[in-house]
């Protein structure tokens, strides 16, 4: 082959290599995972249980929030005591016996404490009633330390004797379209939002005992026209942690909402402000703390986030959330 023919053939092979290789960008562009994936398009939170209650239902230092997706209930984490949940739902006038999957954020008492009470209630009703439960790796490892509460061994025996199954899960997974569980959370920010008055458990992992920084940590992300709604527990991973891969997981998209418990009541001056900073960074559109958010600390976030405040507030028993209508406070965090 002459030396101007294979000159030829090169320059033509680039220019097709050239061309596939756009075609390929524009495709991801064009294709970005807010189109590709499905979008929850009616979508409601209420608060069953933390610290702060309003005009109905009791506080405690817990959390609970029934999610209801599409016309599809998931019962997020389910309180301190047995019957907070049942009682405060009964005065909201909201009916769980449909509720089938529930998820636990993580391990700690005052979100599992009312798993066995709830299924032994609302299977009185309907036999499929909170008997599915996501949990991630690491909520079963053993914490010999831990005084808050029974141990999860304990509370999956009591669990499974009444019919309950646990599904754990190691990686990300969507539960329903549109509707994604972290897993574990990875810790790419130096977020330490775990332990209280800085002192930190260990737990027993298959490797030997390690810190116990939660390793079990998820959250719920819910994919909308209007973007990510994030629903965090205690947020021991790190809320910036969780918003992160949420994306990494879900896709780019714009973050909508993010709720629950961020476990800052503890933090420092410097650390609520670093962590206003990177929320302001990734432009969260609305924020509802509650639990062990710390009401200080849900006031600095507003004032780091720049969010008016309608869309930045304590969440109460009974405050909602849903995409038609944005935050409804209540009264007394309004």
């Amino acid at each position: 082959m002459n030396k101007p023919l294979r000159f030829a053939i090169l320059v033509f092979l680039g220019v097709l290599l050239l061309g596939l290789c756009s075609r390929s960008v524009a495709a991801v562009v064009e294709g970005s995972p807010q189109e590709d994936i499905p979008l929850v398009k009616s979508l409601k939170i209420t608060i069953l249980s933390t610290m702060l209650a309003d005009t109905a239902g009791i506080g405690e230092w817990g959390f609970a929030a029934l999610v209801e997706a599409d016309g599809h209930q998931i019962l997020f984490d389910t309180g301190r005591l047995p019957e907070t949940v049942l009682q405060n739902a009964k005065a909201l006038g909201i009916e769980l016996s449909d509720v089938q999957d529930v998820i636990l954020s993580h391990n700690h008492a005052d979100h599992a404490g009312g798993l066995v009470m709830l299924r032994r209630e609302l299977a009185k009703k309907n036999s499929t009633a909170v008997s599915r439960t996501h949990v991630a790796r690491g909520i079963f490892w053993g914490r010999p330390l831990d005084p808050r509460g029974p141990s999860m061994p304990v509370v999956k025996e009591g669990y499974e004797e009444i019919g309950g199954i646990f599904i754990e899960r190691a990686e990300p997974v969507e539960m329903r379209p549109g509707v994604w569980l972290t897993g574990p959370v990875p810790r790419i920010h130096p977020e330490r939002n775990y332990g209280r008055g800085g002192k930190v458990g260990q737990v027993d992992s298959p490797d030997g005992p390690i810190e116990d920084n939660i390793p079990e940590s998820q959250s719920l992300v819910v994919s909308t026209p209007r973007g990510l709604v994030v629903m965090s527990g205690c947020g021991h991973a790190g809320i910036i942690n969780t918003i992160d891969y949420a994306h990494k997981v879900v896709g780019p998209a714009p973050v909508h909402a993010v709720l629950g418990g961020f476990h800052l009541m503890e933090a420092s001056d410097e650390r609520l402000a670093w962590t206003g900073e990177m929320l302001r960074e990734r432009e969260v559109e609305n924020l509802v703390g509650a639990h062990c958010t710390g009401i200080e600390a849900l006031f600095r976030l507003r004032q780091g986030t720049g969010l008016a405040r309608q869309h930045a507030v304590v969440g109460a028993v009974g405050a909602s959330f849903s995409l038609e209508k944005g935050i409804d406070p209540l009264m007394l965090a309004r």
